[in-house]
Order: structure tokens, then sequence, then C-alpha cells
């Protein structure tokens, strides 16, 4: 018999660039919902640039959760992250509103709407420790390299610059004996909470995204991204926050060993890399409908687009508004 108790909840997801920040809170206000943010680095209090975190303006009037609310130099876990964004969507629904999922950190959303039991996250202060001290000893490429020795499919997802994932990726190897597939294949034991509309939004031609990427780019360093990626940089240093792209492809900049042309190229390169990162996680779950959101002067036409596959699915019980 059909589980009639679960909490209708919308993803909106998709790579960088991709429109999700105005789809979300437009659907937001139509629907009668409150966005829960699913983005690694939006999370942290002070970067703001290099994060595309909303603006206020961006978002409407539509409350936000899940956005700056760390100091950047705590780390915060996928199963943080899930026991957090559970208890806002458990509230948003309580009080007889539309709970909708935004971003576009893939192992966050799934993990959240997958119910991933995070039992098998085991963890060892000492050993992480060991394993950070190693990284300031041989270097980030070496760290990413002992990765794929114990788990190459983890190595093919995270970027060598992303140490935090890359540490933490070995200290799970290390301690369970298992890959990160083997261990997610594990967690996967109790059924979702959730009836899921997923919707994903994206260029269908990847070269406007890359356009919109390359300009959003330009758009941040005219806002003070340089400035800003300083200022985290001289008081954190490496820690989880100063690793977004956006800050970490500035340092040589600031150390005087490249240009600001070629820091400011890099950013734009990598941001691409990212994107098809992206856009390699989530074309893999069918769940997705995908939109896209390439002509985004026919903004109407993509929410409507979005309307019509949320009719389609379980939580149409919400009333569209027209």
């Amino acid at each position: 018999m059909e589980n009639t108790n679960k909490i209708p909840l919308l993803v909106i997801c998709g790579p960088t660039a991709s429109g999700k920040t105005a789809v979300g809170a437009e659907l937001a206000l139509q629907l009668g919902g409150e966005i829960v943010s699913a983005d690694s680095m939006q999370i942290y209090k002070e970067p703001a640039i290099a994060t595309a975190k909303p603006t206020a303006e961006e978002m409407r009037g539509v409350p936000h959760h899940m956005i700056g609310f760390l100091s950047p130099e705590q780390d915060f876990s996928v199963a943080e992250y899930v026991e957090m964004a559970s208890g806002h969507i458990a509230d948003i629904h309580s009080r007889g509103l539309l709970p909708i999922v935004v971003g576009g950190t893939g192992l966050y959303i799934n993990s959240l709407i997958d119910n991933i039991d995070f039992g098998y996250a085991v963890s060892d202060p000492a050993l992480r420790q060991r394993l950070e001290d190693d990284v300031k000893s041989i270097g980030a490429e070496a760290m990413h390299k002992r990765l794929s020795e114990l788990d190459p499919k983890a190595a093919e997802r995270i970027h060598p610059n992303n140490t935090v994932r890359v540490i933490r990726a070995i200290e799970m190897c290390m301690l369970s004996g298992r890959t990160a597939e083997e261990n997610m294949a594990l967690s996967r034991k109790n059924e979702s909470p959730y009836d899921v509309c997923m919707i994903g939004l994206t260029c269908f031609d990847r070269s406007i995204l890359y356009d919109r990427i390359n300009r959003r780019v330009d758009e941040m360093i005219g806002m003070g991204l340089v400035e800003e990626a300083r200022g985290i940089y001289e008081k954190y240093r490496l820690k989880t926050a100063s690793n977004a792209i956006g800050y970490k492809e500035l340092i040589p900049y600031f150390d005087n060993q490249c240009t600001l042309e070629d820091a400011i190229e890099k950013i734009k390169r990598e941001t691409r890399r990212y994107a098809k990162r992206q856009l390699t996680w989530f074309r893999r779950d069918a769940r997705i409908s995908w939109i896209d959101t390439a002509n985004s002067e026919q903004f109407d036409g993509i929410i409507n687009m979005c309307k019509f596959n949320i009719a389609k699915s379980k939580i149409m019980c919400y009333n569209i508004k027209e």
C-alpha cells in the first residue's frame, strides 16, 4: 500500500549559471513554498560573491534556509546537512507550505531525498589530523593520487584542490575498508520520507551555459570578488570556505605567481569544469525532468514547463496559482 504520509518535495537542480535561483523563487511565490538551499558553499557566512549567494532582491521575499549560517573556518559534513535540511523541510511542511530544495550540490540532494543512513560514516579525529598534515607536507596532488589508489571512482568525482573532501574520502576508506560507492550502497536501507518531483535546469547548448559562466565571472570581478577573496585568504587561508571556485584560483595572484588576467581565466575554466561535473552527476538520475533555460527571455515559458512537470507528480496536491 502506498505511503500517503510522505512529505511532498520539489527539487530544482542543475549546473551553475542555469537559472536555479530565479526559477526557485518564482515557483515558491506561485506555489506557496519556502526554499531550502542545497549548495555546499553558500552555507558559509562570509563568502558571498564567489558562491553566488542570492541577494535579497533575488530572494524576492521568499524565506531561504541553509544559507550563510556557518563560519568559514568550520567543516560541515553531508550528514549534518541532511539532518538540518530535513528539519527545515519538516517545519515548512508542517505550516502547510511546499518545501523546495534548490541547488547544485548533487551529493547533498541525493543524500537528502534518498534518506541516506550515515551510520557507516565513521571518523577518527587523530587520523584526519594526520591526513591534514600530509596535505601540507606532500601537497594536494599527491593526496589526490593516494585517494585514486584507494578509491578510483571517488577520485574521479572529487577535484584535487578540494582537499577537505579528498581527506574525508581517504579517511572513510581507511576506517571502513570500503570504497565510497560500497558505503553508499550499505546506507540505502530506509525508505525516503518524501514524494519528490525533480526538475533539472540547464542549457541544452553547452556553449550557451559556458558563455553565461564566463559573463558571470566577469560580473563577480566587477562586484569585488578579488578584494573579497583576498580578505578570506588572509583570514582563513585554506579552510573549507576558501576552497570555493573563485578563491583558490586567485591565491597564485596574491602570492605574485601569476597575473590577475591569468587567475580570472582559470576561474572561468574551473567553473566550466565544475558545471560539467554537476551535469555528469545529475544526468545519472532518471527521476529528473530536464528543462532548457538557454533562452532566459522566455522565463514565463520556463516556469510553465516546470509547473507542467509538477502537475504530473505526486506533489500536485498543492494548488498551482495561474
